[in-house]
C-alpha cells in the first residue's frame, strides 16, 4: 500500500508544479503625484522661475542673431523661425483656468472655465512673452526676415495674425499655418517641410527657436532655442 502512495504522491506534486503560479509581487513604480505636480508646476510659473528661464535662453538666441548678423555673407538672405504658442504668446490664462488640460472643443469660459482652445485662439487675447519679443526685434533691426511656424489651422489665420499685431509683432516676413494637408501630421514632419520651404525660396534660417522638441528637429536651421515649457508636449 505504501509503495503504490509514494509514486501517486509524487505525480501529484508534479501536476501541482506545473499549475501557474501568481507572479511574485513587485513594488509600485514611484511616480509622482499629480496634484503635487501641478502645484509645482503653479509655483514654477509665479515665483518668476519660467520668466527668468525664458529670458535666460532668449538671450542666448539674442546674441547669436546679433554676432552671426554681423558675419553674413554679402547677399545672403537670413531668416529667424519662431514658434507662437508659449513661445511667441503665451496662452498661460487658459492653461490655469482648465488645469492644465487640453479642452479640444467647445466655448471659453474664462471665468470658470472650461476654455476650448480653438475658441481660445480665436479670441486673439494671448499676451507676449516679452523676451522673445525682444529677439524678434533685434532681428528685425538686423535686417534679418522672420517666420512664425505654428500648428494653429489655417482657418486661424486672420485672429493669429492680429493678436500676434496686438501683441507687437509687426513687420514678419510669413505667417505659417497648418493648411488641410498638413492635418493628421506629427508636428515634427509638417514643421521640418516648412522649414525647408523657406530656405527653398533663397532664405538661410539662422535661428530656430521654440518650446517643444518637435519646433526644431529635423535640421533646416543652423542654430535651435529651446524655451522652457513644462505644461505641456507636442510630439
Amino acid at each position: 500500500m505504501t509503495r503504490r502512495l509514494v509514486p501517486a504522491l509524487c505525480l501529484a506534486l508534479a501536476l501541482a508544479g506545473c499549475v501557474a503560479q501568481p507572479a511574485p509581487s513587485t513594488a509600485p513604480m514611484d511616480l509622482p503625484n499629480l496634484g503635487v505636480v501641478k502645484t509645482q508646476l503653479l509655483a514654477y510659473h509665479d515665483s518668476g522661475a519660467y520668466d527668468r528661464d525664458l529670458a535666460r535662453v532668449a538671450g542666448e538666441a539674442g546674441a547669436w542673431i546679433k554676432a552671426r548678423a554681423a558675419s553674413l555673407p554679402a547677399g545672403t538672405k537670413p531668416a529667424l523661425v519662431l514658434d507662437i504658442d508659449e513661445t511667441s504668446l503665451t496662452n498661460w490664462p487658459q492653461l490655469k483656468i482648465n488645469d492644465f488640460g487640453y479642452i479640444k472643443a467647445g466655448g471659453c469660459d474664462m471665468d470658470q472655465g472650461p476654455c476650448g482652445s480653438p475658441a481660445w485662439e480665436m479670441m486673439g487675447q494671448a499676451a507676449v512673452i516679452q523676451p522673445t519679443l525682444e529677439v524678434y526685434r533685434q532681428a528685425r533691426a538686423a535686417g534679418i526676415a522672420v517666420f512664425f511656424i505654428t500648428g494653429r489651422p489655417e482657418s486661424e489665420r486672420d485672429a493669429t495674425a492680429r493678436n500676434l499685431a496686438s501683441a507687437g509683432y509687426e513687420g514678419w516676413a510669413g505667417l505659417v499655418l497648418r493648411g488641410p494637408g498638413a492635418h493628421g501630421q506629427p508636428a515634427a514632419v509638417y514643421k521640418t517641410a516648412e522649414r525647408a520651404r523657406i530656405e527653398a525660396q533663397g532664405y538661410t534660417i539662422i535661428a530656430n527657436m521654440g518650446d517643444q522638441d518637435s519646433d526644431l528637429a529635423g535640421g533646416h536651421a543652423e542654430r535651435t532655442f529651446k524655451l522652457a515649457n513644462p505644461y505641456y508636449f507636442i510630439p
